[in-house]
């Protein structure tokens, strides 16, 4: 069958011929995705994997950008973007930055009819873009299904392995370099299915056997998070809301004075006794939602309840204490220096070693009522991990809690970047909110004292707290976090720092 010349058909039209399609190009930007404009994603680049000041210039320089892209041309466009992006860069962040950041915000903006088209089919897939493959590749492959991704290819120095802002032979993938590409890839055969955006893609979409071209349409309908190939559980980055041209002024015009709100709001209103911090919170731009009603704390000689909550922030126990006006000790996993050292409530790091573990927690609840976070670490979207069942071994006054908080620009939490800078970014947020809800106490026949088994208890917990937050319970771990978001297991040797950061 001889390529045809491409069309403006709706996307819907091309599904009657999913069962004879054995191959399949896609132009990413504007195919696949909603918006064709790739600045958010430099952007993104520029920040999480170089640093705000890199943001900034590039942010500075989108009135120039825009320009060469709108009326000069795309590929130089591109490349200044590229540069001021990635020089100086090395090659290892860029990559941990396209996996642990961009698939959130590419993943919110993929079309439905270009996805059902691309991926209703079990042939070949090929993502097509001008963009450097290394900030696609992780996202198409995963979430899309793509089974090569033919991109711009970046120039990367030998020694160093930093990027040098330049990209290699032929140039920045677009236009008639998209068609090459393609031919390299096929050979003589033509492509079944090509789907590309605007008058650059025609030359690449006319080899295929079927073309479409998709016109940028803002009120596109994007697809359910569901349908992706890879459900979306972690990520990290800073930024909650992508970094559009508006977004990022606006971002950049509140840094300087939600750093000072933050600075206040810590050092402040957080040294405050906890009885007035509520009233006082409102004050302060913070609120504080609390539902349920929590056990009176223990008489002389009884032991302490046990606190179990889910992990959204660093400073979920001291919220928790907030919500009882009084301080309660808590142990965790991890939690960054500065946390600690400002932190009005006692902190234990546990030391991952069973025997040890147990030993101090079991002391703990004999002084008093005690704080744990069973998960091991935090996870932003709504799913629970796996619960450890070391908690159900070691009291049957459980008390499970749920947590949730909402953050509008800026995420108090992070796997890759600097953990003692978590609340600062969590307090610069204009108004953050925390929602705490007390659960009743477990009936003692539902603990391990009454038979259950630990890990019957601990999952049972997770699940009550996910039906209260609306949340999916998972069996992934922290390692499986970490493994995803950094590379490695994210186990950290505590072992010598197991006496309390803070007197009571």
């Amino acid at each position: 069958m001889p390529p045809c010349v491409p069309n403006n058909s709706s996307m819907a039209s091309c599904s009657p011929i999913f069962q004879e399609i054995q191959t399949v190009v896609a132009d990413l930007d504007g195919g696949l995705l909603i918006s064709p404009n790739p600045f958010p994603y430099f952007m993104l680049i520029a920040i999480e994997a170089g640093s705000l000041l890199r943001g900034l210039l590039l942010l500075l320089l989108s009135p120039l950008i825009h320009l060469l892209y709108t009326f000069v041309s795309e590929p130089t466009a591109i490349q200044l973007m590229i540069f001021i992006s990635m020089f100086g860069l090395k090659i290892r962040d860029i990559r941990t930055t396209a996996r642990a950041v961009l698939p959130r915000f590419y993943a919110a903006d993929v079309r439905e009819d270009s996805r059902q088209a691309f991926s209703g089919m079990y042939g070949r897939r090929i993502v097509v873009t001008s963009i450097p493959t290394v900030m696609v590749e992780p996202f198409a492959t995963d979430f899309l299904g793509a089974d090569r991704v033919l991109g711009t290819e970046i120039d990367v120095h030998p020694k160093s392995l930093r990027a040098t802002g330049f990209v290699k032979t032929p140039g920045v993938l677009a236009g008639r370099w998209k068609k090459s590409a393609i031919k390299q890839e096929f050979g003589e055969e033509s492509p079944d299915l090509g789907i590309g955006c605007g008058a650059s893609d025609h030359d690449f979409v006319s080899l295929c056997k079927e073309g479409y071209i998709v016109h940028p349409d803002n009120s596109a309908v994007p697809v359910n998070p569901d349908h992706l190939n890879l459900r979306l559980i972690f990520h990290d980055g800073r930024l909650v809301q992508r970094p559009t041209y508006l977004n990022a002024i606006i971002n950049y015009l509140w840094i300087p004075l939600g750093f000072i709100l933050a600075i206040i709001r810590i050092f402040f209103l957080v040294p405050l006794p906890l009885s007035i911090m509520p009233r006082l919170s409102s004050f302060f731009g913070l609120k504080l939602i609390t539902r349920g009603l929590p056990p009176p704390p223990p008489s002389s000689g009884s032991p302490g309840f046990l606190y179990v909550c889910n992990h959204r922030t660093a400073i979920d126990p001291l919220v928790i204490s907030v919500a009882l006006k009084r301080k309660i000790s808590c142990v965790t996993y991890s939690l960054g220096h500065f946390s600690e050292l400002m932190s009005p409530i006692r902190t234990f790091r546990l030391s991952r070693d069973r025997a040890t573990d147990t030993a101090r927690i079991s002391a703990l609840l004999k002084e008093g009522d005690l704080i744990i976070c069973p998960e091991g670490t935090t996870c932003r979207q709504p799913f629970l991990l796996r619960f450890s069942a070391l908690f159900a071994e070691l009291s049957d006054r459980i008390v499970p809690v749920a947590v949730n908080i909402r953050q509008g620009m800026f995420f108090g939490s992070t796997a890759r970047g600097w953990e003692s800078m978590d609340p600062f970014f969590l307090f610069m947020n204009p108004r953050p909110t925390f929602e705490i809800t007390f659960l009743d106490p477990m009936p003692t026949e539902m603990t391990c004292t009454g038979g259950r088994p630990s890990i019957d208890v601990a999952n049972h917990v997770q699940r009550m707290l996910g039906c209260t937050l609306g949340f999916e319970s998972t069996t992934l771990t922290r390692k499986d976090k970490y493994m995803m978001l950094t590379g490695h297991a994210g186990v950290v040797d505590h072992s010598s720092k197991m006496e309390p950061t803070k007197s009571q």
